[in-house]
């Protein structure tokens, strides 16, 4: 049987916000992954890691901070730990899940480094607030190291890095070759390693990548027949929380490029979700983005369910 391949884009709800909580959570997204693979689909499977990062962005800061002897971890390590750790979790539950239908099929977790310009604006311009809240002196600490702070009044200071656009996926032809062996393959977490190519080196970045922008572009590369955005709401919304919000069942590209001047759809929420769908469209025109919640997504492979956005 010929299987539909796609690319699984995980929020913060399929992995929870702490250690325990991330546990728990991935067994109920595996049974949703499992039912996709029961579906038909051949799951190219990427996910967000901003709690997991932050977490072991703090560990890490606070181990300086007692052992003042041990290097201090950049954010490019930071991102790798998180890419483990998460995949690890998922792909230990979705094994046992797909053993438990009698399903047989290896999974794997691909450290994956995405390669950044240098020049971006957003380095210029760093806007992602990561780790603890700090003092005033340890904020002018990390000035003086060269790291930009920003202030929230009555809680601290935050380090802030930037979060430039993606521009390739160093490892993509690993991933293909696994997803092409029909295989369940974890890549691109958390946006996948910031790196920056120097002569032959790869070296990382002070920044992060937005996940949705990755999952778009990792479609693409993969010529995936779908991008499944799974996220914290069943439908994208037209007038999302007022009183006359609408679901939006279908859209096309241009349709979703109207609503979103109209300033309809958040920038931190379901903005970078629409733009990743028309990036993926503009490279994939025949294949389709379908946007739902986890719960939903029996139901949402089967029309009955989600937002679909196509091309056309």
């Amino acid at each position: 049987m010929s299987r539909k391949k796609a690319v699984v884009s995980l929020g913060h709800d399929a992995l929870g916000y702490t250690t325990m909580a991330q546990r728990d959570a991935v067994k109920l997204t595996a049974r949703a992954l499992a039912d996709l693979v029961e579906a038909g689909y051949q799951l190219t499977v990427t996910h967000s890691n901003a709690p997991q990062v932050s977490m072991i962005h703090k560990a890490m800061t606070e181990l300086r901070r007692v052992y003042p002897d041990y290097t201090p971890v950049p954010m490019c390590v930071c991102s790798a730990m998180s890419q483990g750790y998460v995949g690890y979790d998922i792909q230990n539950s979705l094994r046992a899940e797909l053993l438990s239908r009698g399903i047989s099929k290896p999974v794997s977790t691909v450290l994956t480094q995405v390669t950044v310009d240098p020049y971006d604006e957003a380095f210029y311009e760093p806007a992602k607030a990561i780790g603890r809240y700090i003092s005033k002196e340890e904020a002018e600490a990390e000035i003086k190291k060269g790291n930009y702070v920003r202030e929230f009044p009555g809680k601290g200071f935050r380090r802030i890095v930037a979060v430039p656009k993606p521009i390739d996926i160093v490892e993509i032809d690993a991933i293909r070759a696994l997803a092409d062996a029909d295989q369940t393959v974890i890549a691109c977490g958390g946006g996948g390693i910031p790196v920056i190519e120097q002569k032959h080196a790869l070296k990382g970045a002070s920044a992060v990548i937005e996940k949705d922008a990755i999952a778009g572009k990792l479609a693409a590369e993969l010529r995936a027949d779908e991008l499944i955005i799974l996220t914290g709401v069943d439908w994208v919304y037209k007038d999302f929380g007022t009183e006359t919000q609408t679901p939006l069942p279908s859209l096309s590209v241009a349709q979703a490029r109207e609503l979103s001047c109209q300033g309809q759809f958040e920038a931190g929420t379901m903005l970078p979700k629409i733009d990743a769908a028309i990036a993926y469209l503009e490279k994939a025109p025949r294949g389709k983005v379908l946007i739902t919640s986890m719960k939903c997504i029996k139901d949402a492979v089967k029309g009955r369910a989600g937002t679909v956005v196509t091309a056309k």
